[in-house]
């Protein structure tokens, strides 16, 4: 394996999650003839790479991080990603915005026959990525599988976990999300990376209709019962909170995992909503506001500038190009809870109205250290799986979401077993 963007902030974390990913693997798959598996780390700068080892050390302790090999990549220099991605067998790239730096990876690892993962929060690129590279891809026998984080493991793989359990076709999901951060914590609880994503993402949010039209030409079936429409400020009763609309990727990233089960597998696809939960009507107030701003400024080039260059103020602190402290990372948890209405013991390829629903499966995911302990966890094991599980994975290869790429591996145990849980409650109605 190869961590590329290993000096970045979230880079630093992901080595610490690499090394008692590989220890607890050996362990496991201890005999005779077991080899560790071996990684690197890669980018631009030789001494930030070597500090940012020295820092593991320092947190890790008990491995010896020198014999770790230090890859020099630019983004820029082509001769220089072909030469890291020809070292390896899968690249983990912790590089974003991925608009920006993300493609040239990508590119370089489906001519070299190399397989690759990411936390990219962002549809245009993930699905530009679909559209130019599945093919290639899938020639190649490699799998590229993007939003293999925070964004956007706990709802895409949470789907598969609602759609086992219903053992029968899936009608609707809804997903809400409810983060907490200690209180007693000043600074900033998002890194600089993840803000400018965002700023891109509302800034080419356009892209994305002309995107999906050359990606999906064909509509979804029009499904019975119709999945109940949600006001957009609305307090839920079923998870006792004020909710918004969720702005991220997740319900993006669930759809294609359903267009793919629709259009390769046969199989009747989910209608989906996705939602996020807010403390008090005066914050869903103050979201409202910031984000209405926040809009209208990545909508021009000046306005992002200004997002840029000021993080901290638009964002009232929520935001630093530091990122956040260590403290404030490790406190800051998740609850993503699905709630998913179907049929048990049903055919999973009828489009027809099978009435109303008989069951309600519910799936809750937690973890802790939701931008970089969890979203490490998701990266490091979902690299893990595309090594060890190839024959478990669908197809030859291609560029898939985790939810479809994953869904008959054992990425939901071993998350399970290193601290991203998957609890699963079944209700008949």
């Amino acid at each position: 394996m190869v961590i590329f963007g290993a000096s970045g902030y979230t880079g630093q974390c992901v080595i610490e999650y690499v090394v008692r990913a590989v220890e607890q693997d050996f362990k496991k798959q201890s005999g005779e003839n077991t080899r560790k598996l071996r990684w690197a780390v890669a980018g631009r700068n030789e001494d930030r790479l070597t500090k940012a080892l020295v820092t593991a050390q320092l947190r890790l302790p008990g491995f010896d991080y020198s014999t770790i090999p230090i890859i020099i990549c630019d983004v820029k220099d082509q001769s220089s990603v072909k030469r890291m991605v020809s070292q390896t067998r899968i690249v983990l790239n912790c590089v974003g915005p991925y608009r920006f730096s993300g493609e040239q990876i990508v590119k370089a690892c489906v001519d070299n026959s190399t397989h690759h993962v990411d936390i990219s929060g962002e549809p245009q690129f993930l699905e530009t990525m679909q559209l130019k590279y599945n093919q290639e891809a899938e020639r190649k026998g490699i799998y590229i599988v993007g939003s293999c984080g925070f964004d956007s493991i706990p709802s895409d793989l949470g789907q598969t976990v609602v759609m086992r359990a219903m053992d029968g076709p899936v009608n609707t999901i809804e997903t809400y999300l409810k983060c907490t951060t200690p209180l007693d914590e000043p600074g900033a609880i998002i890194n600089f990376a993840t803000y400018q994503c965002a700023i891109y993402g509302f800034a080419m949010a356009h892209e994305l209709k002309s995107i999906r039209k050359a990606l999906f030409p064909e509509r979804l079936p029009n499904l019975k019962p119709k999945i109940t429409k949600r006001s957009s400020v609305h307090k839920s009763s079923i998870v006792d909170s004020w909710c918004l609309p969720f702005p991220g990727s997740d319900r993006s990233v669930m759809m294609r995992t359903q267009r793919a089960r629709y259009h390769t597998d046969n199989k009747r696809p989910v209608q989906i909503s996705s939602h996020v939960q807010i403390s008090s009507l005066f914050y869903v107030a103050l979201t409202i506001i910031v984000g209405f701003f926040f809009g209208i400024l990545a909508k021009f080039k000046l306005g992002r500038t200004l997002l840029e260059a000021f993080p901290g103020f638009f964002s009232f602190g929520t935001v630093s190009k530091q990122g956040p402290s260590r403290r404030m990372a490790e406190n800051t948890n998740f609850e993503m809870k699905l709630f998913g209405k179907g049929w048990h013991g049903q055919d999973e390829g009828s489009l027809t109205d099978l009435g109303p629903e008989t069951h309600e499966v519910i799936v809750t995911v937690n973890g802790n250290n939701v931008g970089y302990g969890a979203t490490c966890h998701c990266l490091v094991q979902s690299a893990l799986v595309i090594l060890q599980e190839q024959d478990q994975m669908p197809g030859s290869g291609g560029v898939f979401t985790p939810g479809y790429a994953f869904q008959d591996t054992t990425l939901v145990e071993r998350l399970h077993e290193n601290g991203v849980t998957f609890d699963v409650k079944v209700n008949k109605l």
